[in-house]
């Protein structure tokens, strides 16, 4: 069997120029350090260590995740992966996570998630090594947000924005602060404070405000641009900030990016959920999702418009099937988060967690992370009230990846589900309902495969 050692990369690295820099400075390093060695590897888009297992690591770093091998009868590989590992400590701090299997200690993430990533990054060399060397064509990562999109007039929607060239998922797109923010209210007091808070505001920012689009034209003009843009500030809050960038972004019932209000820092963040190709409009959804009827009667009142994404003009019988998933999905959505089966029948909770996870998938893709950390954190708490802390922690640790992705490392929900992923007991429903899962938090089985992990998470 041997014994495993390596370090992962938490969280994985974004398009952004901070993290392509580093990655483009460490492997020159490496590059520097092994010239002279006959081990080292410099390979048609990935560097190759020709030792234990050959440990791997790809020119670009957005798909990298793991660096290991099998350290047992080949001392020179364990020198490889420590040596590795010190260089990119020194550059990425915190995010280098070293295990090794001879203190019980194991990976960040899951074999699939590994394999993955190594399918993607040596299987795709050309594009690897392309990309690497700026093709343009590919994702460059060498821009600063701004640099990401363009403003441009879009068919039958007005001004939104577009990709100047293929973002990643996962990268953030946008991260700004209000112009203003508001509260709720009639038509004409909503007028008044609008125009009163417009005064403090300098003259750049009141033509920014004014020149966003406002779909209920009358009397109280400042009161329809609010309504037609205001995003709000936090699930289900009651006052709604205006963004100058963020509020030319359309909507799509089957959107490329996620928007987040992060609480701590007073911003709101626009994050990639797909992979996204120059010259493709930036959206995110309006709705609370549900059957294309339901969309349609939120969005017409209080966005004043009818949708007409891809997913709203898919051919009848495409659409349906679409909206029998989405009634699915909210069927299932209600069954997880019943309080009374989660602690009576936590099986038949933990069940629907799973075909939720199903549905989900044949309706979005892998694509939709807004919905997916809910899930696995709804998954995660079903674990922990029964006293499971192995499942919990392997929940809160794709919770954490998923939130990552779409809110960022910063955002105060990431952070939290990152404490519960490192110490699941610290929850305060721990045990609380009965400890008949009861299990600690390293009893995770070993050297299982994909499938067979999966049955075992799920309890199959």
């Amino acid at each position: 069997m041997g014994i495993h050692e390596g370090f992962d990369m938490v969280p994985r690295l974004t398009g952004g120029t901070e993290d392509v820099r580093k990655w483009t400075r460490f492997i020159d390093i490496i590059q520097k350090y092994y010239q002279d060695d006959d081990r080292f590897k410099l390979c048609n888009g990935y560097i190759e260590f020709t030792s234990g297992e050959h440990p791997m690591l790809p020119l670009d770093g957005n798909n990298f995740v793991r660096f290991s091998s099998k350290v047992c009868g080949d001392g020179s590989v364990c020198g490889y992966i420590r040596s590795v590992r010190q260089i990119a400590e020194s550059i990425f701090g915190f995010r280098i996570r070293p295990w090794t299997e001879s203190a019980d200690q194991y990976g960040f993430y899951d074999l699939r998630d590994v394999h993955d990533s190594y399918r993607y990054s040596f299987e795709n060399t050309a594009m690897t090594a392309s990309r690497f060397a700026g093709d343009s064509s590919d994702y460059p990562s060498n821009l600063d947000t701004d640099n990401l999109f363009e403003a441009l007039e879009i068919p039958s929607k007005g001004r939104g924005l577009v990709a100047r060239c293929n973002i990643r998922s996962g990268t953030r797109i946008l991260c700004e602060k209000p112009l203003l923010i508001i509260r709720n209210t009639s038509p004409e007091l909503l007028h008044r404070d609008v125009a009163s808070k417009l005064k403090s505001l300098s003259k750049e920012e009141q033509r920014q405000f004014l020149s966003l689009h406002n779909n209920f034209p009358g009397r109280h003009a400042f009161a329809g641009i609010v309504k037609t843009n205001a995003l709000p500030c936090g699930p289900g809050a009651i006052i709604g900030g205006i963004f100058p960038k963020i509020c030319r972004i359309n909507h799509s019932c089957f959107s490329n990016c996620h928007n987040s209000w992060n609480d701590e820092t007073q911003q709101e963040t626009i994050h990639a959920i797909k992979d996204i190709l120059a010259g493709e409009e930036i959206t995110i959804s309006y709705d609370h999702s549900g059957p294309a009827s339901v969309r349609q009667a939120h969005l017409q009142p209080n966005f004043g418009f009818n949708c007409q994404c891809e997913l709203c003009t898919l051919p009848p019988e495409e659409l349906q099937a679409s909206d029998n998933r989405r009634g699915l999905i909210q069927q299932l959505d209600e069954q997880v988060g019943d309080a009374f089966t989660m602690s009576t029948e936590p099986l038949v909770s933990l069940q629907a967690c799973q075909a939720l996870l199903g549905v989900l998938i044949d309706e979005y893709g892998s694509h939709d992370m807004a919905l997916i950390p809910r899930l696995y954190y709804d998954a995660f708490q079903i674990a922990i009230t029964h006293g499971d802390q192995a499942r919990a922690k392997v929940f809160a640790e794709r919770s954490y990846k998923a939130r990552v992705a779409c809110e960022g490392e910063d955002s105060p929900a990431t952070k939290k589900v990152k404490g519960l992923m490192q110490n699941p007991a610290s929850h305060s429903s721990f045990a609380l309902c009965s400890k008949m899962w009861k299990t600690s938090k390293t009893s995770q089985p070993k050297n299982l495969g994909i499938n067979e992990f999966e049955k075992w998470l799920w309890r199959h």
